[in-house]
């Protein structure tokens, strides 16, 4: 390899992207955009160190139901309880889930209501996505979007929307998955593709230019008080990283 990178290599940090990668997507796009690949520094899928050629659209969605107070005692008929509705509502969303499509749909949080002898004017739910394809991604906001009530009385607002694409294997994606494959050979690693549960910013250059996901450090426990790094193999990591950065363009360009 010559040590000088055919390809200007481009860090860009991103700030935001655990809440959604709400004010830096429009600058990822406008890089990804002029690209020739890209490679996301995200963990690796699992302790044998895969790389994610795939991963999962996410969307997230605030389902409000408006009803009427009254006491439950003396006049319930008068109310309209926004608890009961948003329980038919949690059940409608828990019934678009498909584990062999690789479609879930969760309830996260709930709140609502006032005290319990006050039928509840108000209730909420935080609601979280996650597909494996365009159309499914699709679908599944339309079928939330379109969720009606069906308690007499109450009100739906709906907020939301699938907020990343799923990241697919793109024939670009796999010109890139191979070229790493072929390098981690060349130095000892015997690398495998996975499909991650979880979104990234690879889920938006995918959509643009051959990305390739999971180059960061190997570990596990993401997000909880056990989460690790393996130290002991940073330096093949940073060698696959910077091996890849060194190859040429794989697009002809």
């Amino acid at each position: 390899f010559e040590l000088q990178p055919p390809l200007i290599p481009l860090v860009f940090i991103n700030s935001d992207e655990e809440i959604g990668s709400r004010d830096s997507t429009q600058h990822i796009r406008r890089l990804a955009r002029v690209a020739e690949r890209v490679m996301v520094l995200e963990p690796s899928l699992g302790l044998n160190g895969k790389l994610k050629t795939a991963r999962k659209g996410v969307g997230r969605f605030t389902v409000t139901v408006k009803g009427k107070a009254a006491h439950a005692g003396l006049n319930p008929e008068s109310g309209a309880s926004a608890i009961l509705e948003l329980s038919y509502v949690i059940q409608k969303l828990f019934g678009l889930n498909d584990p062999e499509a690789g479609i879930s749909v969760n309830v996260g949080t709930i709140d609502g209501g006032l005290s319990s002898n006050v039928v509840a004017p108000e209730s909420r739910a935080s609601v979280d996505v996650r597909v494996v394809t365009a159309e499914d991604a699709h679908r599944i906001e339309q079928s939330i979007l379109a969720l009606t009530p069906v308690t007499p009385g109450v009100k739906l607002e709906i907020e939301g929307r699938i907020g990343r694409s799923p990241m697919v294997r793109t024939p670009a994606n796999q010109t890139l998955w191979q070229a790493a494959k072929e390098i981690g050979q060349r130095i000892g690693l015997d690398l495998e593709q996975g499909l991650a549960g979880g979104g990234s910013d690879g889920n938006t250059t995918s959509l643009y230019v051959a990305t390739l996901d999971g180059m960061g450090a190997v570990g596990d426990g993401a997000h909880a008080r056990h989460e690790f790094v393996v130290c002991d193999q940073m330096a093949e990591r940073s060698a696959l990283l910077a091996l890849l950065l060194l190859t040429p363009s794989l697009t002809g360009s």
